[in-house]
């Protein structure tokens, strides 16, 4: 795995080091800061690096600062920008994780108007033998938090210690992941990826009303489902009990792009095998992430 070099920091590319924040700023204090991960592929036949729904993370950053109510004057081209600017200065000849977080400056306490600053950082990725093999998954005694408490439509970094916590137990107890399920009991996601589930021919995933983040990954393969697969796909509650005896589970986000899911609570998915779906969607994924395949041209920036 590569490490972080550099950084945009507001406006200006610096080295990794020279990029940090006040430990009494709000950020610190109380987790006050908002994020997006993004995806870069490098297709090296073309000698071009792509991101992967650059606008929609970009907006999607913007909603969450408005739900967060930092005050503001950024832009979505100045969101795209600060993204673009950072992968042309580190030139990544390779897959890459972005990570563009918005976050309040200065000093002050729980409801400062502190300045809101801009930062993106960017790695080169590596993939979990379990993108390949497939993940165990444990379903987590820790409950999805809600729209009510601390909005998971929300990417704030406070909200992520309910994930970990619930990584944390899964890891603990010899599995490598965790799946969440809501106040309802009905399943949520997992602790940044979202979760499908397909049984006989249909696809089912919890909706965006199901306490889950609104995933742009989730929102591509619905489309790649449907158009190109011909599966259907139905946004609804899905029950614990459904994951044990679905044909294949997957999970999907930005991270883990599309994942097998292989086992549950000690139970297989069918034979402790990625499905044919799951494989035959990853390989549709990163097609057109990396531009292999030309469809879908709005989804893909070039930098």
């Amino acid at each position: 795995m590569s490490f972080y070099k550099k950084a945009y920091l507001n406006g200006k590319i610096v080295p990794i080091e020279e990029a940090g924040v006040l430990v009494s700023s709000p950020t610190f204090r109380y987790g006050a800061a908002v994020f997006e991960g993004l995806g870069a592929y490098w297709n090296a036949s073309q000698n071009k690096k792509y991101v992967l729904s650059l606008e929609e993370h970009c907006w999607r950053l913007l909603e969450s600062m408005k739900m967060i109510r930092f005050e503001h004057s950024y832009t979505i081209e100045t969101l795209k920008s600060s993204v673009l600017e950072l992968l042309k200065a580190e030139n990544y000849e390779e897959d890459v994780h972005i990570l563009q977080s918005a976050f309040l400056e200065g000093e002050g306490g729980m409801t400062a108007k502190s300045p809101t600053g801009l930062a993106v950082i960017a790695r080169g990725r590596t993939r979990s033998s379990g993108f390949e093999d497939g993940f165990s998954c444990k379903i987590s005694s820790w409950t999805r938090i809600t729209d009510n408490s601390m909005p998971p439509r929300v990417k704030c970094v406070a909200n992520y210690q309910n994930g970990r916590l619930a990584q944390l137990e899964a890891s603990t107890d010899g599995y490598d992941y965790a799946i969440l399920l809501n106040q309802r009991g009905k399943v949520a996601e997992g602790p940044g990826a979202c979760v499908m589930v397909i049984r006989n021919g249909t696809c089912i995933t919890p909706p965006v009303t199901g306490d889950i983040l609104e995933s742009i990954t989730r929102k591509c393969l619905i489309t790649i489902l449907e158009k190109e697969m011909n599966i259907p796909v139905v946004e609804r509650e899905v029950d614990r009990t459904e994951l044990y005896i679905a044909d294949e589970v997957l999970l999907c986000g930005t991270l883990y792009e599309v994942t097998p899911v292989v086992e549950i609570d000690r139970l297989p998915v069918r034979d402790r095998k990625p499905g044919e779906i799951t494989r035959a969607l990853q390989q549709r994924y990163l097609a057109l992430a990396r531009g292999e395949d030309k469809a879908y041209p709005e989804w893909r920036t070039e930098v």
